[in-house]
């Protein structure tokens, strides 16, 4: 294991239980004590953890980690999503795009669709998004056309919120927009951790003809601090085959169409 895999799988420790003894670590990690110790140490200089005697705990990051060290879980599920879910793009759309390691995913298997990078007259593709590296990732590996709303930056998702990036928002139509959420209920509606992020989302939304939410397994019956929209704004759902059966018909009983990947 590398030493990024090992950040990722120490902060994902604390994450789950607040606070982790170097013992209790090296042990899951399979790894010396002294590893533990400088990983330890690395990750409280970069003022993601607070270091113990012993130990470390969660330094407020425990829901929110830093895109970056959350790309490791799910994997897999996420990338499945993420082919399902950039085939519902047709040529010549415009599409909405926000950010998290779900829609990293998306926004690559949109990258690699040849029949949405065809050359010629005119972008094959419209692509408005908020969020800097989905930008990116489309950029460097694609010929479409990228719009990227404005505003200030989350360290931690790497999307623009605030009111830069609402005035853009509010001037363009989306046909369809591939929303990616922290959680997913059928009373709750679709929404996010923080609250500026769920606002841009809400504008999508509002812009848009089709909402399909993005979400892993792990996203559906829960909860989170600000909601973006109501369940009865999402057409489709696109998760993973590991959605358990009750959670998936109770989001078709609500009327919204599930893609399981």
């Amino acid at each position: 294991m590398d030493r990024y895999a090992r950040w990722n799988a120490l902060l994902e420790l604390l994450t789950d239980s607040g606070r982790v003894s170097v013992e209790e670590a090296a042990e899951r990690l399979e790894v010396s004590q002294a590893t533990i110790r400088r990983d330890f140490d690395q990750l409280a200089q970069q003022q993601m953890i607070t270091r113990t005697r012993g130990g470390a705990v969660a330094n407020g990051v425990s829901y929110d980690l830093p895109l970056r060290y959350k790309s490791a879980k799910h994997s897999a599920e996420k990338q499945r999503i993420g082919e399902a879910a950039a085939k519902l793009v047709t040529p010549g759309t415009v599409v909405g795009l926000n950010g998290g390691t779900t829609m990293t995913e998306v926004a690559r298997a949109l990258a690699v669709r040849p029949d949405l990078n065809a050359s010629g007259e005119g972008a094959q593709l419209t692509v408005v998004t908020n969020a800097l590296n989905i930008a990116n990732e489309l950029l460097v590996r694609s010929r479409m056309k990228i719009v990227v709303a404005g505003g200030v930056v989350r360290p931690q998702s790497f999307e623009l919120v605030g009111p830069l990036g609402s005035a853009l928002l509010k001037e363009v139509t989306l046909d369809i927009v591939l929303l990616g959420v922290d959680a997913l209920d059928v009373e709750l509606g679709a929404a996010a951790h923080h609250e500026g992020e769920a606002a841009m989302n809400s504008l999508m939304v509002a812009r848009a003809k089709r909402v399909v939410v993005i979400a892993d397994s792990s996203k559906l019956g829960g909860h989170a601090f600000a909601r973006i929209c109501p369940i009865s704004k999402v057409e489709m759902l696109v998760t993973d085959s590991g959605a358990p059966e009750p959670v998936v018909e109770g989001f078709r009983d609500a009327g919204v169409q599930v893609v399981c990947a």
